[in-house]
């Protein structure tokens, strides 16, 4: 709380009067009941103003706390929103990712069918190759074998 001009008017007032009082004490003269409230007054009037000084300062101190509160506030809203935001582009990569994966291992697996496909037309090619010439062969040598079997 600020000072007013009655604050100021009112220590006026009572100066001279604790002026008095404060040489009538060091006088060792006895203090009246008026004397004792005016020194009361002051004296609270002292703690009133160290009071009020406490409050200022600790809504200053309030204050700032709430000014920090809502930049943190502004903080955490910020960070959530990034938290979100990489999570859903995260997850669009992750699913763009998987669909590549899946297309890829598709393509992949029928080219290894159709590779498979032509290696096994190849074989069975060669081994019916293989086995028309063993067969000829087998029927040559046997031919031969019966010729010098007859020759003999």
């Amino acid at each position: 709380m600020n000072k007013t001009k009655v604050d100021d008017m009112l220590i006026e007032m009572i100066s001279p009067k604790l002026k008095e009082i404060e040489e009538k004490f060091s006088g060792g003269g006895a203090l009246t009941q008026d004397d004792i409230n005016t020194l009361l007054l002051k004296s609270q009037y002292n703690h009133i103003n160290h009071l009020d000084t406490k409050l200022n300062e600790v809504v200053g101190s309030v204050f700032a706390l709430e000014q920090k509160f809502t930049h943190l506030e502004k903080n955490f809203s910020h960070l959530e929103q990034k938290l979100s935001s990489d999570m859903a582009n995260l997850e669009q990569k992750v699913s763009s990712d998987i669909a590549n994966l899946d297309q890829k291992l598709s393509s992949d697996m029928a080219n290894l069918e159709q590779k498979l496909s032509s290696d096994m037309a190849n074989l069975e090619q060669k081994l019916s190759s293989d086995m028309a010439n063993l067969e000829q062969k087998v029927s040559s040598d046997i031919a031969n074998l019966e010729q010098k079997i007859e020759a003999f």
